[in-house]
């Protein structure tokens, strides 16, 4: 009965470990995530650049637009 057991585990464990050892080896689908995440990071990027360039700007149009509606408080 213990032997079975034993054998049981042995089986199970080497099955683990095969499948853990199989998928480190595997490179078909890891690309894949590694473009997915450098493409994510780019477009983070991407926004981070475009919000220093802009935010100057959006400040002073926002500026602008307060001020003028300051001006046409009697309505």
């Amino acid at each position: 009965m213990w032997k079975k057991i034993t054998n049981a585990f042995l089986g199970a464990y080497h099955k683990a470990a095969e499948t853990i050892i199989s998928f480190k080896k595997d490179e078909h689908g890891l690309s894949g995530v590694v473009v997915a995440i450098l493409l994510i990071l780019v477009a983070v990027l991407a926004v981070v650049i475009i919000w220093a360039f802009l935010s100057d700007w959006l400040v002073e149009l926002w500026e602008r637009i307060t001020k003028s509606t300051n001006a046409l408080a009697w309505f």
